[in-house]
């Protein structure tokens, strides 16, 4: 079983079925942590292994990636439980963190911005020559 992952949700910019929110409203209204629903989709007539991500408020955000639909559908298929949080909203849709079984999902580490300062202020004089090509 792999350890907990970060998965891609992808399109955001289709509509929902019937009124409501739209996806990329409800990807808005997510913080991390939130929980979400994974809900295989076997009828969907582009891709039977398509596996659709719902909120919390039962709002569809998108669908997985079709390699991580393949994946967890696998895993899901074989009895193990999914269990999924929101992680981020992304420029391409969202990102959730998955766990497996009885494991709980935890937010990783946000990523550390570079900024000027950053850059200055650990600045120990050490700037390597570009490698080139022979």
């Amino acid at each position: 079983m792999p350890p907990q992952q970060s998965l891609a949700v992808v399109g955001m910019a289709f509509p929902n079925k019937g009124r409501g929110p739209t996806r990329q409203f409800e990807i808005a209204m997510c913080d991390p942590g939130d929980p979400v629903e994974l809900r295989p989709e076997p009828k969907n007539p582009a891709d039977e292994r398509a596996i659709a991500v719902y909120s919390e408020r039962g709002v569809q955000m998108g669908y997985l990636r079709a390699e991580h639909a393949y994946r967890m559908g696998k895993h899901m298929a074989a009895g193990h439980t999914i269990t999924a949080i929101f992680q981020e909203a992304t420029k391409y849709g969202a990102a959730i963190r998955v766990a497996f079984d009885d494991e709980e999902p935890a937010l990783p580490t946000p990523r550390r911005e570079v900024t000027s300062e950053s850059v200055v202020e650990n600045d120990d004089g050490f700037w390597p020559d570009p490698v080139w090509d022979d």
